[in-house]
């Protein structure tokens, strides 16, 4: 399992990159969850300009083994959704730190508790 070093990971199992000049950053789910979720069919994301809480529920991913919840690693208003993978949740599997990213989230604060990418390496093997 390969975790991108320039990212910043939750113990929910998603992902967050550093917000752009706008303050927007991007969220999704990690390879090591996804993996654990097996094949992703459904994919249900938070709506344009709603707002989302860090830790709270936002959205679920259905597979073929279980539904699970989606958390927020931040608050913020939601600013996009990836409708690629809303049209083939495969996407979520297949490039979970690539095209398989979910929204896109003007963060409002500073993200508390997301660990490195070697910290959320170690935690996830555990």
């Amino acid at each position: 399992m390969s975790n991108p070093q320039q990212l910043r990971y939750s113990k929910e199992h998603e992902w967050l990159s550093a917000a752009d000049e706008d303050g927007v950053s991007t969220i999704g789910i990690t390879e090591f969850a996804a993996n654990a979720l097996g094949d992703v069919v459904y994919v249900q994301l938070p709506d344009v300009g709603s707002t989302v809480t860090a830790g709270e529920t936002c959205g679920e991913l259905e597979s073929t083994k279980s539904v699970s919840d989606l958390y927020s690693p931040v608050s913020g208003e939601v600013t996009e959704i990836n409708e690629d993978v809303v049209n083939d949740p495969a996407l979520v599997n297949s490039a979970p730190f690539e095209g398989g990213w979910l929204f896109k989230v003007r963060v409002t604060g500073e993200p508390e508790e997301l660990l490195s990418a070697d910290a959320y390496t170690a935690f996830a093997e555990n």
